[in-house]
Parts: structure tokens; C-alpha cells; sequence
């Protein structure tokens, strides 16, 4: 059973900063690619960036330049580290495999970008 933990969420002020954590443990010991993602109230979740094997990244046209998504190697954490932040980045932040995503879920971390 895999058990996904986001840790470090928040409430911050625009432009402010916040770095996630994501320990993914459980019969799956390593992880291949692995993604982050949010899901803002009302709307579907949405993939924000991931790192691949290879440690190549993606990100969504909307965080570009202002996201970071990193790991050491693929069975250690993964952090998003997320700068210049913006209302529209309030959302629950969830990690989870790429591209195809674990059946079950952790419980996020909430993000709150407001003044």
C-alpha cells in the first residue's frame, strides 16, 4: 500500500513563498516520476509540475518561473518550492505518482494566498 504525506502548506501574503514536502513510502519504494499537484475549491485538479527519472521537470504555463520541483533521487522526498505567489495559487497541493496517479490520494496540504 502506498501512503503519500504533503507537509508544508500555509497562508501567505502575495509574493510570498512556501516549500512543500512529499514522502511517498509504502510497498513502492522508489517512485519514478512523480508530480504535484492542486486543486482549487470548485474546480478539477490540475497538474502543476513534475520530475521525471531523468530529473527533467515540467511545469503548467501558469507557475512557470515561479515553481521549482526537486528530489535528490527517486526515493527521497520531492519538493516544490513555490516563490512570487498569487491568489490564484490557492488550492490543496497533493503529490502523487506521474503520469499515471496512485488509486488513493494523501491528504494535501492547503495553500492559502491571501492578503
Amino acid at each position: 500500500q502506498v501512503q503519500l504525506v504533503e507537509s508544508g502548506g500555509g497562508l501567505v501574503q502575495p509574493g510570498g513563498s512556501l516549500n512543500l514536502s512529499c514522502v511517498v513510502s509504502g510497498i513502492i519504494l522508489s517512485v519514478n516520476a512523480v508530480g504535484w499537484y492542486r486543486q482549487a475549491p470548485g474546480k478539477q485538479r490540475e497538474l502543476v509540475a513534475n520530475i521525471n527519472s531523468d530529473g527533467t521537470t515540467n511545469y503548467a504555463d501558469s507557475v512557470k518561473g515561479r515553481f521549482t520541483i526537486s528530489r535528490d533521487d527517486t526515493k527521497s522526498p520531492v519538493y516544490l518550492q513555490m516563490v512570487s505567489l498569487k491568489p490564484e495559487d490557492t488550492a490543496v497541493y497533493y503529490c502523487n505518482a506521474f503520469p499515471k496517479p496512485f488509486r488513493s490520494w494523501g491528504q494535501g496540504t492547503q495553500v492559502t494566498v491571501s492578503s
